[in-house]
C-alpha cells in the first residue's frame, strides 16, 4: 500500500466531511501545481445541483433542506480541535489539528478564516514526510467558500496553490490567486464541516451542496443517521449525532468510498469522530483534545 495514499487519505478526510479528501489524493499526483477548476457558463451534465446560500437556522429549512436565516454561525474563535488518524492496522499515522481564526473583512465581505494543518508521525515520518496545511475564508452566514488554499510539503516537494471562487466570473482574483468557476453555494471542506457542525439535525431530513476539494466539484449529500451514537475517543466519551455522507460525482454516486461523522451532542457540536471505508484502508480520525 502507497504511504502516500495511506497519510494523505487520513490527513484530508478529517478536513472537510471527508467528501472529496480521498478524490483529491487520488488524483493530485496527477494535477498540476496551482490547480484549477472551471464550472463552464451553463451547468454540466451531471453537475451538482445549486443550493441556496441562506444562512443556517433552527426554525426553517428551505425546498433543498438547508436550514435557513441566523445572521451569523455561532463559530468560536481561537477553537483548536487535535485528532490522530489511524488507517487501518497502523496507529497514530499522522496528528490533524482543525483551526477557527477571526471573523473578518474579506474583500468587502464577513469571513472566517479556518485552518487545518496534518503532519505525519514517526515512524512513518521517516519514510513519509508530510507537512500539509489548507486555509480556507468562508462566509459567515453560509460557509460558502470565498478562497480555498492548500499549502504542501510532502516529502519535499512543495505546492501552493490559492484559489478565489467565482459563481458569475465577475469577482476577479488577485495576482497571487487563481481565478476557480464554482456553482452557487459551494463550500470547501472546512467550511463544509463547519456548516455540518451547526446544521439542526431534527429538522433536516437531508442535506445537499457542491463541495470543492481544490481540484474538483462534487455533490455531497449528508444525512442524520443515529441522534444517540455513544462513541469513545481519546478526548473522551461522547454521545454524538451519527451522520452518513455520500459522494457523488457527474451525477453517479461513489460506490468505492463511504464516510460518517459524529458530531457531539453538546453545545459547541464538536467533530469527534471521522470513519471513512475504501478500497484500499479504513481510516479512523479520532479527536485527543479541544482547545
Amino acid at each position: 500500500m502507497s504511504y502516500r495514499i495511506v497519510i494523505g487519505v487520513a490527513a484530508l478526510a478529517v478536513i472537510g466531511c471527508a467528501a472529496g479528501g480521498y478524490y483529491l489524493v487520488r488524483e493530485r499526483s496527477q494535477a498540476s501545481a496551482r490547480a484549477s477548476a472551471s464550472a463552464p457558463d451553463s451547468e454540466p451534465m451531471g453537475a451538482p445541483a445549486a443550493v441556496s446560500t441562506s444562512p443556517l437556522s433552527t426554525s426553517t429549512s428551505n425546498k433543498n433542506g438547508e436550514p435557513a436565516a441566523d445572521p451569523w454561525l455561532p463559530l468560536r474563535r481561537g477553537e483548536v480541535l487535535e485528532y490522530t488518524a489511524n488507517v487501518s492496522n497502523l496507529a497514530n499515522v499522522a496528528n490533524l489539528k482543525l483551526q477557527v481564526g477571526e471573523r473578518k473583512d474579506f474583500f468587502g465581505k464577513n469571513a472566517w478564516h479556518l485552518q487545518a494543518f496534518a503532519h505525519t508521525e514517526n515512524p512513518l515520518r521517516m519514510v513519509f514526510e508530510l507537512d500539509d496545511q489548507f486555509d480556507s475564508y468562508s462566509d459567515a452566514a453560509t460557509m460558502t467558500s470565498l478562497q480555498y488554499e492548500l499549502h504542501l510539503n510532502e516529502r519535499g516537494q512543495k505546492v501552493d496553490s490559492v484559489q478565489r471562487m467565482t459563481a458569475t466570473g465577475k469577482e476577479p482574483a488577485p495576482p497571487d490567486a487563481t481565478e476557480t468557476r464554482v456553482l452557487p453555494g459551494t463550500r470547501d471542506p472546512l467550511g463544509m464541516l463547519q456548516y455540518l457542525r451547526n446544521v439542526d439535525w431534527t429538522k433536516t431530513a437531508e442535506l445537499r451542496c457542491p463541495v470543492y476539494d481544490g481540484h474538483k466539484l462534487y455533490d455531497v449529500r449528508a444525512k442524520l443517521a443515529s441522534a444517540g451514537e455513544a462513541v469513545t475517543v481519546p478526548a473522551g466519551s461522547y454521545k454524538t449525532s451519527k451522520i452518513e455522507i455520500r459522494v457523488f460525482e457527474n451525477g453517479q454516486e461513489m460506490k468505492d468510498a463511504h464516510f460518517t461523522m459524529y458530531f457531539a451532542n453538546n453545545a459547541a457540536r464538536t467533530p469527534v469522530l471521522l470513519e471513512a471505508i475504501m478500497p484500499f484502508a479504513t481510516a479512523r480520525v479520532e479527536l485527543q483534545r479541544a482547545k
